[in-house]
């Protein structure tokens, strides 16, 4: 697949700005699709949903954990890790931002709830949905991203900005990164 490098869309210093009480945002680089390494490549240039994704790549559902969460009016968002449910390791983090006026009273009830990874309610709900990859990142992982994803030293982590448009609307934007 060939994405573009930049296109507008989330942007990683706003979705980190939606939690202030977060450490720094990291440092990070905008990479083109095909200078992803592997295995990241696989895991994040793509059009599917994360959730699926990093479920199919580790052989286990995965559960969300909510670092944190806010709403203003219609706008949700929370700050998340992705849980293997066997062993508990973290396999992912994200933010997402939801405009839950494009959603049903069923799918806004259920992501308010944070009981179920995000991705896995849309497919649920059978919501029409197209993800649209923005933008693909290397990273610098903070303390806190180390912790989580079991690192003793730094080394660089992959991610991707994106978008979700749920019946033809841009619903949702995402910040998701892999572990290492």
């Amino acid at each position: 697949m060939n994405f573009p490098v930049r296109v507008q869309g989330p942007n990683v210093a706003e979705l980190f700005g939606l939690f202030p009480s977060n450490e720094d945002l990291p440092a990070y680089e905008v990479l083109p699709a095909n200078k992803v390494p592997p295995p990241y490549h696989g895991l994040l240039v793509h059009e599917h949903h994360m959730t699926v994704t990093v479920e199919a790549y580790h052989g286990d559902l995965v559960n969300v954990q909510i670092l944190e969460k806010r709403q203003e009016g219609d706008f949700y968002a929370r700050k998340i890790l992705l849980a293997l449910q066997k062993t508990g390791r973290i396999v992912q983090f994200g933010i997402v931002r939801v405009n839950l006026a494009l959603c049903s009273p069923e799918v806004r009830a259920e992501i308010v709830a944070g009981q179920t990874p995000f991705g896995r309610i849309l497919i649920n709900h059978n919501v029409l949905r197209r993800i649209e990859p923005t933008a693909f990142l290397r990273l610098t992982p903070t303390p806190s991203m180390m912790k989580w994803f079991g690192m003793t030293e730094p080394r660089p982590l992959h991610g991707r900005l994106a978008l979700i448009h749920c019946d033809d609307q841009p619903a949702v934007e995402l910040l998701e990164i892999v572990a290492p």
